[in-house]
């Protein structure tokens, strides 16, 4: 395979517009986003996939609920 200069030439080229490529990328931040305020998960909407055992608002209920959940997946206490 023969090293031709039109081909060295657009490698260097392909190159160097990679490289400089990276300078042209905006910061991202945080700061600038359109996200919605996190609400702690007790204080949420209700919706057909949470729990419904569990009022909307309800602290304690939602800890209790979740307690419940974990202790469930526990495979020590599941075995006889």
């Amino acid at each position: 395979m023969r090293f031709t200069r039109h081909g060295g030439l657009a490698a260097l080229t392909t190159a160097i517009l990679a490289a400089l490529s990276a300078c042209t990328e905006t910061p991202q931040s945080s700061a600038k986003s359109s996200r919605a305020v996190d609400h702690p998960p007790w204080e949420t909407a209700q919706t057909r996939y949470g729990a419904a055992s569990v009022p909307q608002g309800d602290k304690s209920a939602w800890e209790a609920q979740m307690r419940t959940r974990v202790e469930n997946q526990n495979e020590y206490s599941r075995t006889p």
